[in-house]
């Protein structure tokens, strides 16, 4: 399993050094579009609430997308992921698309090193 700190959006998380690239990987979810909660949500920024289930289901693609990238990185033998970035779209049919996308790296830690 990836540790949470191996997780970085940077190039190396502090404390470690890369010995293995193994490359790019990436994850993907797509909410599907819900017109019943479309219609609340417009309702909603109308009357100036936060489209809170809104948020939520960016935030459910957001982690099911980089489930699926943190999954991929393990089965190459990744213990960590770099360069973590997130890409969100909303498509055509109203849907919204999440990609999470990094580099599978094994990490070690560096000597001496004290946080």
């Amino acid at each position: 399993m990836i540790a949470p700190e191996a997780v970085v959006t940077f190039d190396r998380p502090d404390g470690f050094r890369i010995v293995q690239s193994f490359g790019l990987v990436r994850g993907e979810a797509v909410t599907p579009r819900n017109f019943l909660r479309s219609t609340f949500r417009s309702i909603g920024s109308f009357i100036g609430l936060a489209p809170v289930d809104y948020l939520s289901d960016a935030e459910r693609a957001r982690t099911e997308s980089l489930a699926e990238l943190l999954g991929q990185a393990e089965g190459l033998g990744a213990n960590g992921v770099v360069g973590l970035q997130f890409d969100a779209s909303e498509q055509v049919d109203g849907s919204t698309r999440v990609r999470a996308l990094g580099e599978a790296v094994l990490l070690e830690p560096q000597p001496g090193f004290a946080p």
